[in-house]
């Protein structure tokens, strides 16, 4: 048991990363205020944490169900996440919100941000479904794996959420122009990773 704890934690917080995952979340959540930010937080992990829930229970049955690969996964997930890239790098979003009235910003674009791309897929992405489908394999009918593996996913989302909130802070340290700067690197960053996923599922398809 305290062999398989290790490896789940492990593997979580490898393909997950909070840390980079927060750096991320302060280019997305550009221009938003503190309560804006905190509520884009929570329900990021919240979603992010019932759909890796969702794919250990039952992820592999359904990607079966539907005739689904997972590198088919990996490269929808990857171009979806290049769209993400595109509007930090060129700013698209901060103009787009401009245009928006209040209302909307607070409402629709919170949580639409909130669902995508931080949920899915910088959060519960191919790489963790991939993950959570294998380590559910690996724990089998063994009740005891399971609710460690699915206590595991809420320690390292909570974790998630805990950067999250801390990135704020950050934000307020770099400033204008700060935040600028760093939002247009990580969108480059960002860009690279949706790339990559990409790349890897096509490998898989034709390796």
């Amino acid at each position: 048991m305290q062999d398989f704890i290790s490896s789940v934690l492990a593997t979580l917080l490898v393909i997950i990363d909070p840390i980079f995952t927060s750096a991320i979340f302060l280019g997305l959540t550009q221009g938003m205020s503190k309560a804006q930010r905190d509520e884009v937080a929570l329900r990021g992990s919240v979603i992010a944490f019932f759909l890796l829930l969702g794919a250990g229970v039952g992820g592999a049955k359904l990607l079966l169900l539907l005739g689904i690969s997972l590198a088919a996964l990996r490269i929808a997930g990857g171009l979806l996440l290049l769209s993400s890239a595109g509007e930090m790098v060129f700013d698209w979003r901060s103009q787009r919100r401009e245009s928006l009235a209040e209302k909307a910003i607070t409402i629709d674009h919170v949580r639409n941000i909130a669902a995508f791309p931080l949920a899915i897929p910088l959060l519960a992405g191919p790489g963790a479904i991939t993950a959570m489908i294998l380590l559910a394999g690996r724990a089998g009918t063994d009740v005891p794996k399971q609710i460690a593996l699915y206590a595991l996913i809420a320690l390292v989302l909570l974790l998630c959420y805990l950067c999250f909130r801390a990135a704020d802070r950050i934000s307020f340290l770099l400033g204008v122009t700060g935040r600028a700067v760093i939002s247009r690197i990580l969108g480059i960053i960002l860009a690279a990773l949706a790339v990559q996923f990409v790349i890897d599922g096509i490998k898989v398809l034709f390796g």
